[in-house]
């Protein structure tokens, strides 16, 4: 199987399903493409600062956990950006699936196939990540908007929607304490009703935590999710959605069972471990394969914008 990683919103590897194993349709159609669009919402015990550095430390430590044996992260560009929406830090990777696609499957489909690509401009508390796959380019495309608010999750256009779209959008709201993980991705040690953070106090979670629950915040995240189609198209949403949903939850699960790492961190502070684990995985990477690791990559941080 895939296990999961996270990019830029909190997904990689285990979005790579989406792109190696996709309905034959979506290969080799070449009827219409549709859009599909669902909004997630995510409350947390933090307050929207805290959570923008648990964020960014879960992210890298996932990147350095999975990343072996020439699969794993390229961070092609990590640089501020500053456009008509705002600024912050634009960050652009190379995920190498390596061993964790069947060997009869590498044997056929070309090297392309292997990779996907993540854009990713994190302007907090708005955020944008494009995923797309060189093997199926224009055929598929994966893209998540998110907005941070500090409430329960009330917010009803945090996004902006118009009024169309609102009307279209589905809503689907994640309980990191009562909602559960895939049997087989399930540890103790990320469960939010086992772990009390002892740096913070909080924790553990039970169910209606959300009630008495000081500081509180929300993450609210569009997916919009383009494909070529032809037939299935309620099946292919369903799982799709699906998948979507229980990547995001084990994410913000473990952001709050990680919490005793990252709490009272700065925004630099979560930089240098991100340079860290950058240089940790381009080793992993090199050292395995040295043509999937960069001669050169661009890294210009900054500690004004995330």
């Amino acid at each position: 199987g895939i296990n999961a990683e996270y990019g830029g919103e909190g997904l990689v590897f285990s979005s790579s399903v989406l792109f190696l194993f996709p309905p034959s349709s979506l290969l080799f159609s070449k009827g219409f493409k549709m859009v599909l669009q669902k909004e997630y919402r995510i409350v947390l015990p933090f307050t929207v600062d805290e959570y923008r550095i648990g964020q960014l430390y879960a992210v890298a430590k996932a990147s350095q956990n999975e990343t072996s044996g020439g699969e794993g992260v390229e961070i092609l560009v990590n640089q501020p950006f500053e456009d008509e929406k705002g600024k912050g830090q634009y960050t652009h990777k190379i995920y190498h699936l390596g061993n964790r696609v069947p060997a009869w499957i590498r044997a056929i489909v070309p090297t392309s196939a292997l990779q996907l690509e993540e854009k990713a401009w994190n302007a907090f508390p708005y955020c944008k990540t494009v995923l797309s796959s060189p093997f199926l380019g224009e055929k598929f495309s994966f893209i998540i908007e998110s907005m941070h608010h500090a409430d329960k999750g009330e917010h009803e256009n945090a996004l902006g929607l118009d009024a169309k779209q609102r009307k279209a959008v589905k809503v689907d709201k994640i309980d990191i304490a009562v909602d559960q993980v895939d049997p087989k991705d399930y540890k103790p040690e990320e469960d939010p009703t086992k772990v009390r953070s002892e740096k913070s106090g909080r924790g553990p979670l039970e169910k209606g935590w959300q009630e008495k629950q000081e500081p509180i915040m929300t993450a609210y995240k569009m997916v919009t999710v383009e494909f070529a189609v032809f037939g299935f198209q309620t099946k292919v949403e369903d799982f799709i959605m699906k998948f979507e949903a229980g990547l995001f939850l084990k994410f913000h699960k473990q952001v709050f069972c990680w919490m005793d790492e990252w709490y009272g961190m700065t925004i630099e502070d979560v930089r240098a471990f991100e340079e860290k684990t950058k240089a940790a995985t381009a080793e992993k990477l090199a050292k395995a394969d040295p043509a999937a690791a960069p001669a050169t990559t661009t890294t210009t941080t900054t500690t004004a914008t995330a």
